[in-house]
């Protein structure tokens, strides 16, 4: 079985998945980006910067679903954050067969949700690959020995031809990845990661050592166990990553995780309400206390409605608006 990779939203982690499908593995691969990178993509083709080698990846690239002629051979990749997701499920359920296959391959667990409600052949794929995507036309990759690791698995649960037919076409392209019927488990063990993003995106790397990173994580993990949600263990992350590792370069430490590099395109949106928002509303159903992922929430949206840069806010700064929300911080020593 052979199809068309279509990356709807060819950023940072899009951009490098369909760069090294169609430069690494020789496969049929089709971009939708928009603006600026669009436009780039159209006039000299994507510049897929990785740790070893760049890649002039030369793909056919449009800014609507309705250019491509989809059908049902086809595998639409959607990489756009989640809260543009919607937006691009209709447009690609107006023209497209209802039995695509529909790969969500991004942060949180709401994006499965949504596809399901439209398109019955959902699969989700859990995102480990350091990417960025700063200027048009260029994506950059940040992964050894491989470009990221991406399991993946039908949505909520299972396994198929088409699932073991996407991993071994990732897996030829430089990239590590397996069918996992249980896909899930792992992404909301991302999902427990990712609630720090909006501390990194609020103050840089340094974020990471706030006191309410760790409160962040320890609320999801309290939510999911509440909501009877499995979740892989970090043992079980380390032994799939392996000996995958993040090569550091000048590039690289200018940039950090996704919701880093909204802020830095001045998006105007972030993706933290599917992240922090989505242990907040766990916690709501069940019962459980998540004050600490609530301050990052409104956090990261007050940046991003405010336009601020990234790294902008100290971790002064961040602690005072925990306190104020009742919020008591362990103290150093």
């Amino acid at each position: 079985m052979s199809a068309r990779f279509v990356i709807y939203g060819a950023g940072a982690v899009g951009g490098v998945i369909g760069g090294l499908l169609a430069a690494v593995g020789g496969h049929d691969v089709a971009l939708i980006a928009r603006g600026a990178h669009l436009a780039a993509l159209q006039r000299r083709g994507l510049e897929l910067r990785m740790p070893e080698e760049t890649h002039l990846v030369a793909v056919p690239a449009v800014g609507h679903p309705s250019e491509l002629e989809l059908t049902s051979d086809d595998v639409v990749i959607l990489a756009m954050k989640t809260q543009h997701t919607e937006a691009a499920l209709d447009e690609l359920a107006a023209c497209t067969p209802a039995d695509i296959a529909v790969v969500c391959c991004q942060n949180g667990v709401e994006n499965e949700r949504m596809a399901l409600r439209r398109f019955p052949n959902v699969y989700g794929m859990c995102v480990v690959l350091p990417g960025s995507h700063l200027e048009p036309g260029i994506v950059e990759g940040a992964g050894a020995p491989v470009g990221g690791v991406l399991d993946v698995g039908r949505f909520p649960s299972g396994n198929d031809a088409t699932a073991e037919m996407i991993a071994a076409a990732f897996s030829t392209s430089n990239l590590r990845s397996q069918a996992d019927p249980d896909i899930m488990r792992y992404k909301y063990a991302k999902l427990r990661q990712n609630t720090g993003n909006a501390l990194d995106a609020a103050c840089g790397r340094a974020g990471r050592k706030s006191p309410l990173n760790a409160m962040a994580a320890a609320e999801a993990l309290a939510v999911f166990s509440a909501a009877g949600i499995g979740v892989a263990t970090k043992e079980e992350e380390a032994e799939r990553r392996g000996d995958f590792v993040i090569v550091d370069s000048e590039a690289r430490r200018r940039t950090g995780s996704s919701s880093w590099q909204s802020l830095a395109r001045g998006a105007g949106s972030i993706e933290v309400d599917y992240l922090n928002g989505e242990v907040v509303l766990l916690g709501r159903l069940h019962g459980v206390p998540t004050p600490a992922n609530e301050v990052l929430r409104q956090l990261a949206n007050r940046m991003a409605r405010e336009r601020r840069a990234p790294g902008t806010m100290t971790l002064a700064e961040v602690d005072a608006m925990a306190a104020a929300a009742g919020i008591t911080l362990p103290t150093a020593g």
